[in-house]
């Protein structure tokens, strides 16, 4: 009897804790609060929470009230500007894992005529032995995907569930890339391959939107996979953004340290794992920029690390007070970077402390700063300069 009654008080009291789960949750899910957060410089963010996701990886907007969120488990969502969401169906098959799962997504710039999204994801041809990352286009209809095309894949696929990077950006109007497809592609933690051109890890790629290979590329004259690299000797790049002057940046987590902000240039290659402005996580030092210059060197660095994770610039319009800066999430600093770029060199940083992992960031149709937290109940908010 003693035994029965115990066995009644303890699934009374997990009953009871699960349903306490459950309504903090919901009222997570649902609190509209906003918070002001002082920057490193004297300028003031308001922040307000917009909705809640399961490990969102990437954002962008589709027109000026709708935007995307995708999660790494293998989720797309079409966001209101109000928080109501609702999933987008025809996903592509993910391996999940690591750094790996549901990657980037942006529309084409001819999204409003044809629709197309591009999606990067990480996939596994035998069951997770190795892995890779590869980028679609598909159609977005109804609410589904449909119409999926390989426009690229990491080769060779290899062991390992990190360095994925996978972030894309098209090249704007006005500019010489117009309509050019820049895809990032990490070193999968292996390095030397950043260096060599049989593969295309530790590379930042340049195509046509639909996956063809454009006959001015630097390395055209090497034979595939040469033919698709704009630049070489990057480790992880997590950010890739042109500036409202055209300029193609992209933001680089270091190893031990030695985070970069580069400015990409053609056919440059920026040294990794030969040099680099931090050192191996067991503690090897590993030599600067400043020790060979046959490696472009980063504009910016950071020691110690930020962890950037995104980049975005804010377009350049007239009484703005952020016109033309860039934004930096950072993940280990738990922090977005506003910097601002005069002569390609930046001339002023400041910090906002948000207190929580951020994963990405992106401009909104109206110049406002969206961001999404990393991890299990990572929010999507409105960032707003008071």
């Amino acid at each position: 009897m003693q035994f029965k009654k115990s066995t009644e008080i303890l699934c009374s009291f997990i009953v009871n804790i699960l349903l306490i789960s459950v309504l903090y949750f919901t009222l997570y899910q649902n609190a509209r609060a906003e918070v002001s957060i002082a920057g490193s410089s004297g300028s003031t963010i308001k922040i307000e929470k917009i909705a809640v996701f399961d490990e969102p990886w990437a954002l962008t907007f589709i027109n000026e009230t709708d935007l995307l969120v995708s999660t790494k488990k293998g989720k797309l969502w079409l966001v209101k500007k109000d928080g109501a969401k609702f999933l987008i169906d025809g996903v592509p098959d993910i391996t999940y894992g690591g750094q790996g799962g549901l990657g980037d997504i942006v529309p084409h710039p001819n999204f409003r005529q044809n629709s197309l999204l591009y999606i990067s994801f990480v996939a596994s041809e035998n069951n997770g032995k190795t892995r890779g990352a590869k980028v679609i286009r598909a159609k977005l209809e109804n609410r589904k995907l449909i119409n999926h095309q390989l426009i690229w894949e990491q080769l060779p696929q290899t062991t390992g569930r990190g360095h994925f990077s996978h972030r894309l950006a098209f090249g704007p109007a006005g500019s010489p890339h117009k309509g050019m497809l820049f895809i990032s592609s990490g070193d999968r933690q292996i390095m030397d391959p950043a260096q060599t051109f049989d593969n295309n890890l530790g590379k930042i790629i340049r195509l046509h939107d639909d996956g063809r290979i454009p006959n001015d590329n630097p390395f055209k004259e090497m034979g595939f996979p040469a033919n698709t690299i704009w630049s070489l000797g990057h480790r992880n790049v997590l950010g890739i953004s042109f500036s409202p002057n055209n300029i193609l940046w992209a933001n680089e987590m270091g190893p031990l340290h030695g985070d970069e902000l580069n400015l990409i240039s053609e056919g440059a290659n920026y040294g990794w794992p030969i040099v680099s402005e931090g050192n191996h996580y067991n503690g090897k030092h590993i030599p600067s920029h400043s020790t060979n210059d046959k490696f472009t060197p980063p504009v910016r660095f950071w020691v110690p690390t930020i962890a950037p994770s995104s980049l975005a610039f804010m377009p350049i319009e007239e009484r703005k007070k952020w016109s033309g800066n860039a934004f930096i999430s950072g993940l280990k600093s738990k922090s977005i970077f506003r910097l601002e770029i005069e002569n390609e060199q930046v001339t002023h940083e400041e910090k906002f402390f948000i207190g929580k992992r951020i994963r990405a960031l992106t401009i909104s149709h109206d110049s406002t700063l969206w961001a999404i937290e990393d991890g299990g109940m990572g929010r999507l908010l409105k960032l707003t300069l008071e």
